[in-house]
């Protein structure tokens, strides 16, 4: 079953065009990555679906529902979680706060304290460090509290925004580690990523961005294989 479909979305900052025509779709539980450089068009496609920014034509369906022209709060409402590039928390607020910033919406709310609890049992460092302010914890730390964040709004599909940006490539192998246990559990997951090599390893299927255009897709497995790929982003 698709749970999201992008049809034909193009995407204008202004006057200047970001996105030409993208389509594509997530399967429920699969693991999709969008690949590419930067400047490709990756953060504004995840923006677009967020309600962040409005498509100029296409449309977006979440669910067999149409949620293109919604905004932010009204998407988040339907499902869809982001984790966004550069974690965006509240830094002076602690890890509990933080997490409880999560479950805001309505629908949310009853089930706010398992939620803390699932995502203690997740991350048991965020549960050490519950009282401490997000400001003091490490870059790892501070992706997984918000990766957390976006757990507890009870979400049908997460979205991750570059989660392995700006950290050590020690901690980048354990954001990956923790995105594939979140698949293993189910989970359905969209993941935007510059670290072409590690995405294609975890990912069900893959396409790959490039001046705001979808220019190849396929498996993982398949796009790891692909001399165009490899030559382009695996430096092979």
């Amino acid at each position: 079953m698709k749970v999201l479909e992008v049809k034909n979305i193009s995407v204008y900052y202004g006057d200047i065009q970001a996105l030409w025509d993208v389509g594509f779709s997530v399967e429920e539980g699969q693991l999709v990555t969008i690949l590419g450089t930067n400047g490709a068009g990756k953060t504004t496609t995840m923006k677009t679906i967020a309600g962040l920014l409005q498509p100029k034509s296409g449309k977006i369906r979440f669910n067999g529902d149409q949620i293109s022209g919604l905004a932010a709060h009204e998407v988040a409402d339907t499902g869809i979680s982001l984790v966004p590039e550069g974690r965006q928390l509240f830094p002076q607020l602690n890890v509990e706060d933080n997490l409880r910033m999560g479950s805001y919406l309505k629908r949310t709310k009853e089930n706010r304290e398992k939620n803390l609890k699932y995502v203690y049992e997740l991350f048991p460092v965020l549960a050490e460090r519950k009282n401490q302010e997000a400001q003091t914890l490490s870059g790892g730390e501070q992706q997984m509290l918000a990766i957390g964040r976006a757990l507890m709004q009870d979400p049908k599909m997460i979205m991750f925004d570059e989660p392995s940006l700006g950290l050590s490539p020690l901690l980048v192998q354990e954001v990956f580690k923790i995105i594939r246990e979140l698949s293993r559990q189910g989970r359905t997951i969209l993941l935007v990523e510059q670290n072409v090599h590690q995405a294609l390893k975890i990912a069900d299927y893959s396409y790959v961005l490039e001046n705001g255009r979808v220019v190849h897709q396929g498996t993982g497995a398949e796009l790891a294989q692909d001399p165009k790929v490899q030559e382009a982003y695996l430096g092979i």
